[in-house]
């Protein structure tokens, strides 16, 4: 009886055995089935994965295959051969923070904002995110993930353009000219000039030949204009007709002598072709301080400019 009860007990414990070297097996099948799973994903993603090493000395561990997509071949090559490759890619203003990261500098909780040069010597935007690894409170160790929102970017800067820019011109628009005023009236205190432009005769010909025929004129009067332009002088459309040049660092006899600079442009341009016939009212001012001076200063310009049409209009 025993012996049944014992062959019984043996049997059972066998099974018991088997069933949980299947189960072990099974979940070690799974284990390996998902960690391949998650290195298809890694190595098939569109963000660059990396592991860089900072002790005992600088070298990649891992780069995921998105590197070479997106900075051209050979990158990640280079960059395992040469742990120091990344800091000559580098945009300059970037290479700071660059640093940091691998100092433990870096505040690793924020985004990190980063241009590349890729293989055709073009600058690549990227954002990541990076943390560091720590061995007995020494950094060992970067890991991140690095996304290319070179897209992004430039939707941004078009959004930027647009909000800062004429969408009929091109020239700086009302909105950008007053932030730049109100920057030197209460910031930045330099001499500054004004030029303001009006555009004459543009409702007659609205009148007769159409907006159109309106638009190419304030067209032409912009391109004639933004010859000007320089870092020194800010130029933007204000107004259906009205242009204004602002001037910074400068004087009272630079002013003069960019006005009729612009007086000569006209005329070049009228005498080269009769087509778009420009004719600008011209009114200037100068201060050597701008601070608490800006309205003032428009003020005159705008005066000036009113006075100069009316001059004009008066019969030779």
């Amino acid at each position: 009886m025993w012996s049944l009860y014992f062959l019984g007990g043996l049997a059972a414990g066998s099974l018991i055995t088997a069933l949980l070297l299947q189960l072990n097996k099974k979940r070690q099948q799974t284990k390996a089935e998902s960690e391949q799973t998650i290195f298809q994903l890694v190595e098939s993603s569109k963000d660059v994965i990396y592991h860089f090493e900072v002790k005992p000395k600088l070298r990649f561990k891992y780069i995921s295959p998105s590197l070479d997509r997106v900075m051209g071949p050979g990158t990640i090559q280079q960059s395992f051969k040469d742990a120091y490759a990344p800091f000559e890619k580098i945009h300059p203003d970037d290479y700071e923070n660059l640093c940091k990261k691998i100092t433990g500098e870096l505040d690793y909780n924020q985004i990190l904002l980063q241009r590349w040069k890729d293989h055709t010597g073009a600058y690549r935007w990227f954002e990541e995110y990076a943390t560091p690894i720590y061995d007995s409170e020494e950094l060992i160790a970067v890991q991140g993930i690095m996304r290319n929102i070179d897209e992004k970017v430039k939707l941004q800067q078009d959004l930027e353009y647009r909000l800062h820019h004429d969408i009929l011109t091109d020239l700086y628009n009302r909105a950008y000219l007053e932030s730049l005023f109100l920057k030197f009236d209460e910031q930045v205190n330099a001499p500054v000039g004004m030029i303001v432009c009006d555009l004459d005769n543009l409702k007659s010909i609205n009148d007769h030949y159409g907006h159109k025929a309106g638009d190419v004129l304030i067209k032409a009067a912009a391109e004639l204009l933004d010859q000007l332009s320089s870092p020194a002088v800010t130029v933007a459309r204000i107004g259906g007709d009205e242009f204004i040049l602002f001037v910074t660092g400068t004087t009272a006899a630079e002013i003069n002598k960019l006005a009729n600079h612009l007086l000569e442009k006209i005329n070049s341009h009228n005498n080269r072709q009769s087509q778009i016939n420009i004719q600008l009212s011209v009114g200037t001012a100068f201060s050597p301080h701008s601070i608490g001076q800006i309205a003032e200063l428009f003020s005159e310009a705008d005066k000036n400019m009113y006075q100069n049409k009316g001059e004009r209009k008066q019969p030779v």
